[in-house]
């Protein structure tokens, strides 16, 4: 039978104790430098904890743009597709050297975590606004790619959302961090121009389509589809591997916004920074004559959306014509000026392409400054009202005025209704 050790006296307990601690204070404490910052890691205190929602092609790649901060920890994605999720986890795995990115099925368990501080959103434009309104009243800081909204009644309700909860909210109009576009807002926006007077817009295309069904196929198991998930707040309608990948999908009160709202998103957004409108949209939008779209901002300033011609400068042209002088500059990083002394000695740098990084930086860092990025809800919803309007104008083909204050048109039932749409249950906020 095993002796039972003899229970220590009180005075021997004591001076264990007290060898003990000696000891401690003796060793020296051994921090890994990962916890400390060092060796180009970033403390744990320093880093930014995200979450992914629906991280598909474009997801990808922002994905990537987020990987490559130092300060940046990816926890987990949330994706109705099973090969989805398993293969962002695997990228992020691999990253880290670890396998602790966990994947769910319900974005909602996902923003239910505490230890998530931002998210990605990179669902298709149907769950845009919806998922970012979840995030917010989740306590969670979002990079949401756009379309973040598919109509002007969901474009007010998200800039209220991230003005009530004080969340920091970057839509994917990366462009605004980029050099070669900020400087030509910059010369329109401060009068280098002169007064200004018109600034265009290249949308890639003006079309006003019904989303369309396709006829039903066999549903996949929810594990590996979620198909009623994927339709979220859209109409049902039955499944069709066609409609998985849709980008267009449902936005618009059932209209399909076309390049109106895909690249208008992009180049109105640069057009309302020239003018000086982030909280603001054109409350004249004329039917589409001559290839082209006519809004008029309360100033007199026209915002055209130009269909065909002048694509020299690459994909999302822009171009802000003042009284004495004229910008226009495009995706190929280029500038191309009225004046050579509009540069006044400057140097833009030519970053050819719309990279996301700067624009991914910027949200980064305003979630620790608790600043607001530069592609605010402010700006992208404001934005994304006057594509919205364009677009109802467009499909109605007549002229259209809206009223900023009350977030209407005037006078027009048939137009007002187009500002909404249904939500099916539960996801009305």
């Amino acid at each position: 039978m095993a002796r039972t050790p003899a229970r220590p006296s009180r005075r021997g307990f004591l001076k264990q104790a007290a060898v003990a601690a000696s000891a401690a204070v003796a060793a020296p404490m051994v921090i890994p430098g990962s916890a400390l910052g060092l060796d180009g890691a970033t403390a744990p205190s320093e880093r930014i904890t995200v979450g992914g929602i629906g991280i598909g092609n474009r997801g990808t790649y922002d994905l990537g743009c987020f990987l490559e901060q130092k300060d940046v920890q990816f926890l987990a994605v949330a994706d109705v597709k099973q090969a989805r999720r398993d293969a962002v986890k695997g990228i992020a795995d691999k990253h880290h050297g670890n396998g602790d990115c966990d994947t769910y099925r319900d974005f909602r368990d996902l923003l239910a975590r505490d230890d998530i501080d931002a998210v990605l959103i990179a669902t298709g434009p149907n769950w845009h606004a919806t998922a970012a309104m979840y995030a917010a009243r989740a306590g969670k800081d979002m990079y949401c790619e756009k379309p973040c909204t598919k109509n002007i009644a969901q474009s007010i309700n998200l800039v209220d959302t991230m003005r009530r909860t004080g969340r920091v909210f970057q839509v994917g109009t990366q462009r605004r961090n980029l050099p070669h576009f900020a400087f030509a807002c910059e010369l329109a926006r401060t009068g280098k121009l002169g007064k200004l007077k018109r600034v265009y817009a290249h949308p890639m295309g003006m079309s006003a389509m019904m989303s369309g069904w396709l006829p039903a196929e066999a549903t996949p198991d929810k594990n590996v589809v979620d198909w009623n998930m994927y339709l979220g707040p859209a109409s049902w309608r039955p499944y069709n591997p066609a409609l998985l990948d849709g980008f267009n999908f449902e936005k618009g009160g059932g209209l399909v916004g076309g390049g109106v709202l895909e690249w208008g998103s992009h180049c109105v957004d640069l057009c309302q920074w020239a003018v000086d409108a982030d909280g603001q949209a054109p409350v004249e939008y004329e039917p589409p004559a001559n290839k082209q779209i006519v809004a008029r901002y309360a100033n007199g300033v026209e915002l055209i959306f130009r269909e065909e011609g002048w694509m020299p400068l690459g994909s999302c042209p822009v171009r802000f014509e003042g009284e004495t002088g004229w910008v226009e500059t495009g995706d190929s990083g280029k500038l191309v000026l009225s004046s050579p002394e509009l540069l006044a000695g400057r140097e833009v740098a030519e970053i050819g392409g719309y990279p996301a990084t700067f624009h991914v930086r910027d949200f980064l860092d305003c979630v620790k400054t608790r600043s607001q990025p530069k592609g605010n809800a402010e700006a992208a919803c404001f934005a994304h009202i006057a594509c919205h309007a364009t677009n109802i104008a467009l499909a109605l083909n007549r002229t259209l005025n809206y009223h900023l204050a009350k977030h209407e048109f005037v006078n027009d039932d048939q137009a007002n209704r187009l500002r909404s749409e249904a939500l099916r249950e539960p996801w009305r906020i």
